[in-house]
């Protein structure tokens, strides 16, 4: 086997059909990857700086190198990864929506948990209790946008990330390399 090289992932199975998703309903050429061979290439790939290019070499037996699906497999490959990367990117659309949704719900709440402690406030001047309800209030108002928060500054960060990688391996060159069987 040739020396491996950096941004290189190999693959050695004994059957082409090996690497698919057995459940998928989809011809072949449709059909996505496994799950396992889709986590592998991914643990992988991540490892991997941005700036070298990714490769995948399929290594299959020479009778199973030259039929028709594992000729077929490096746009089944494509396919898939752009699928993934596309599947991020409305994952990151609709975590936006709701963190849009949840940022106007929650300054609805501190809005009026801030108006109904200054009016407490002011309708019980000398009270320390009404002073103490505000501040509750407050700090409940402010608990209200933890969401958002944290949608908006943490949460869309891995998907970016990986609809990125999948990008790259939607891109990474794929070749099926035969050979012999023992």
């Amino acid at each position: 086997m040739p020396r491996r090289r950096k941004g290189q992932i190999d693959l050695r199975v004994d059957d082409p059909q090996q690497l698919l998703d057995m459940l998928d309903p989809f011809p072949f050429r449709e059909r996505g990857l496994d799950g396992d061979v889709d986590e592998y290439i991914v643990e992988h790939a991540e490892g991997v700086p941005a700036e070298v290019p990714l490769a995948i070499s399929i290594h299959l037996p020479e009778v199973q190198a030259a039929g028709p699906l594992a000729q077929g497999l490096p746009g089944i490959f494509q396919q898939h990864f752009h699928g993934q990367a596309e599947r991020r990117g409305v994952e990151l659309s609709r975590l936006f929506s709701v963190g849009r949704k949840a940022l106007v719900v929650g300054l609805l709440v501190l809005g009026l948990c801030l108006v109904v402690g200054q009016t407490l406030v002011k309708l019980f001047p000398d009270s320390r209790l009404a002073e103490v309800v505000m501040e509750g209030l407050i700090i409940f108002g402010w608990v209200a946008n933890w969401r958002p928060m944290e949608i908006f500054l943490f949460d869309w960060w891995p998907l970016v990330k990986e609809r990125r990688l999948y990008r790259r391996l939607a891109q990474a060159a794929v070749s099926v390399v035969p050979f012999e069987k023992a």
